[in-house]
């Protein structure tokens, strides 16, 4: 609960309160009754109501003082301003009776109590909200902590896809310019300023829509087109409910990035990606295995990093099922 959202039960809080301090009045409003003349019932009751409406306007008052004035006072330091308080609510009350000639409230005492029973409870209910908000504010505090955190780590795990991403990408123009293929140079440099754009427009998230994240594996795939002459093929089909489901962002570049790692690509090995959902309302990503006959030369640090953050910010683990011939990994959404 919110120290503002505190603060609105007031009413209510006051109203118990009241209800509390003025039980002796109300147990013996019938009693009462019997001991005034017949043409004084309604003069008492207006009095009766009057009195009850009066205490609860001065604890209403007394428990905003407590809540906003002195919201920093230790409980030693709340005693003077409320015991100030609820005299002179006694004496304003006491003053009215005078001079309005109310010969109902004879018995001091009861009154007495009841304005002491006031201060010694704003007291208390007011230190207890102060107790209750300082501990729901460190909380809060601990809370943007660990988010502050958990974006650091993040961050810190991305910060080590894009470089692997970039020299990738400087080795693909390098191969088109010794090519001399000037259109496919120039379309494989306008499909990666788009994604370098959408990956530097990312750096501040954390988690995108599926949608956004489909868009950039579709600039993504026409880069890779380029790159494999069209010996590699992406078959992407998601349905339109899911797509704005959330996954961390550039999830799906290190995926991608491990295909062409791990693969031969060529004439005779066309490499097909399929993007979908399974049953469960999952992502996968799926694609036949054509392991190179060397070791690439990795750390295996990208799905590493990847299953982390899905846990970091999803609190999920994805899953990785692969066999000699084909690689599938299921991806949860959000």
């Amino acid at each position: 609960m919110e120290k503002t959202a505190f603060f609105k039960k007031t009413w209510v809080i006051s109203l118990l309160m009241a209800l509390f301090i003025s039980y002796p009045n109300l147990a013996w409003f019938t009693c009462d009754l019997l001991f005034i003349p017949q043409e004084q019932h309604l003069s008492f009751i207006i009095f009766f109501f009057c009195r009850f409406f009066y205490l609860w306007a001065v604890i209403y008052a007394m428990l905003q003082y407590n809540f906003k004035k002195l919201a920093t006072a230790p409980l030693t330091k709340r005693l003077l301003p409320n015991v100030g308080f609820a005299l002179m609510a006694f004496l304003v009350y006491e003053a009215a009776k005078f001079v309005l000639q109310i010969q109902f409230d004879r018995v001091l005492m009861i009154p007495t109590f009841q304005f002491t029973l006031i201060a010694v409870l704003s007291i208390f209910v007011g230190y207890v909200a102060f107790l209750y908000v300082s501990r729901q504010e460190k909380e809060d505090e601990l809370h943007q902590l660990r988010v502050e955190n958990l974006q650091s780590r993040c961050n810190a795990l991305m910060n080590q896809i894009n470089p692997h991403f970039f020299f990738n990408s400087l080795n693909g123009i390098s191969s088109l310019v010794r090519k001399k293929d000037e259109q496919a140079t120039i379309d494989y440099i306008n499909e990666l300023s788009d994604i370098f754009r959408y990956i530097l427009q990312s750096e501040n998230k954390s988690l995108v829509t599926l949608e956004e994240e489909l868009d950039f594996v579709n600039a993504y795939a026409q880069v890779l087109q380029v790159r494999y002459a069209s010996k590699m093929h992406f078959e992407i089909h998601v349905p339109e409910q899911f797509q704005e489901k959330n996954v961390p962002v550039l999830s799906l570049l290190p995926l991608l990035e491990n295909v062409t790692v791990h693969n031969i690509i060529d004439s005779e090995h066309h490499m097909t990606v399929e993007i979908g959902t399974t049953e469960q309302g999952e992502l996968f990503v799926k694609n036949p295995v054509y392991p190179k006959t060397f070791k690439p030369e990795t750390h295996g640090t990208g799905l590493k990093n990847l299953q982390k953050r899905f846990m970091l910010l999803m609190d999920k683990e994805m899953i990785v099922k692969s066999s000699d011939t084909e690689y599938c990994v299921i991806l949860p959404l959000a």
